[in-house]
């Protein structure tokens, strides 16, 4: 029986968006792109507060704050944040270092869980994050957890920001990968963990194709 509700949840880097994205396309569900979101929060704070933010700017910064995620005719997330289009943006080194912190703020996180659950309702998405199995859908039909090895996804996102034009050192990718989870996994507010009913599923020696055909399998079981 086909589930409908899928929930995505693993570290940094593991590839989650962008198996994801490959999964809801070939099986025709509505992406929530939940990371996205989180960045947009992030490049948000970045506009009215130079480093180091503290929670009390973070918190100023998410009060009027409105994210919209739609997509192009060619399949690619747009993300708005209050009418500016951002898509671009809250995919720089600033923001990705921000994140963690954005995200570990309690009133972020009621906002864009709020948002999150009520796109659930209509059925037929996934859904990727940190927490989306244990904590934003609870009672999702699939839950699966994806992860690799630090140097995996490491290697991974070296690659991806060579593509956008950035030349960062992979062992400094490393670094702040490990850094990352250590973050994610210890931060008092819904931290990442590998929900109770979840599949772990190890993604270290698969290529792209076999992590989408293993992952449509479980949907469609």
């Amino acid at each position: 029986m086909t589930k409908s509700v899928i929930a995505i949840d693993g570290p940094a880097g593991a590839g989650k968006s962008t198996i994801s994205k490959m999964v809801a396309k070939q099986l025709k569900y509505i992406y929530i792109d939940t990371g996205a979101m989180y960045r947009a929060v992030a490049w948000r704070v970045l506009q009215e507060y130079k480093p180091p933010i503290s929670t009390k700017q973070i918190i100023a910064s998410v009060q009027d704050i409105d994210i919209k995620l739609s997509y192009d005719d060619n399949q690619n997330l747009q993300v708005e944040t209050n009418g500016t289009n951002v898509t671009t943006e809250i995919r720089t080194p600033q923001v990705t270092a921000l994140v963690s912190q954005v995200a570990a703020v309690g009133q972020v996180r009621e906002k864009m869980v709020e948002l999150q659950r009520n796109m659930a309702k209509q059925g037929k998405i996934l859904m990727d994050g940190r927490d989306i199995g244990t904590c934003v859908l609870p009672n999702a039909d699939l839950k699966i957890y994806l992860t690799a090895s630090a140097d995996e996804r490491a290697n991974r996102r070296a690659k991806q920001m060579a593509q956008k034009g950035y030349n960062i050192d992979v062992e400094k990718i490393k670094a702040d990968i490990i850094a990352r989870d250590e973050a994610d996994m210890n931060r008092e507010i819904s931290p990442l963990k590998k929900a109770d009913d979840a599949i772990l599923l190890d993604t270290t020696d698969m290529t792209i194709d076999e992590v989408l055909k293993t992952i449509i399998k479980m949907v469609q079981d």
